[in-house]
């Protein structure tokens, strides 16, 4: 299990290989990574950087919930979320999802809702620096409509 909150960037390349491992020589069928960058726009305007604000201990505490129900949904044998906070330019990395599973559409329905439920309910705040001045950036109608597959019946 990896869960990071951070200010430093990361390398997807070795966070990639740290999920293929396999010490105890179950080699994972399919690995799924996700990397999220910061836009260079928001609504047609230009953004130059990005902030992240987040509550320590809080944050940790949804992350880790969120990957509990991906764990428990599906066979993931390995699952790594990596989130950026601090002041970020745009185009640098922000988010990193990974899941190593012996299946591929495990995989991926893992990390789709990995980022889904990060997009709207991990408690990050985010004001995006643009030529007109700093605008706080909420959860997307679309971002909150992808939840809806998840939902259980």
């Amino acid at each position: 299990m990896t869960i990071r909150v951070q200010t430093e960037d990361f390398d997807m390349a070795a966070e990639y290989r740290l999920l293929c491992e396999a010490p105890d020589g179950d080699i994972p069928g399919a690995v799924v990574t996700f990397t999220g960058l910061v836009r260079d726009r928001h609504q047609g305007e230009p953004v130059s950087a990005m902030t992240l604000e987040h509550y320590p201990g809080m944050t940790e505490k949804e992350l880790q919930r969120i990957y509990d129900e991906a764990m428990a949904r599906w066979p993931i044998r390995k699952a790594t979320i990596i989130h950026r906070v601090g002041r970020l330019m745009a185009s640098d990395q922000i988010v990193f999802v990974g899941c190593a599973s012996p299946h591929r559409d495990a995989a991926f329905e893992a990390a789709r809702y990995i980022m889904d439920f990060l997009k709207t309910d991990a408690p990050f705040w985010k004001a995006e620096e643009t030529e007109t001045g700093i605008n706080w950036v909420d959860a997307r109608d679309s971002d909150r409509s992808a939840l809806n597959k998840w939902q259980k019946p």
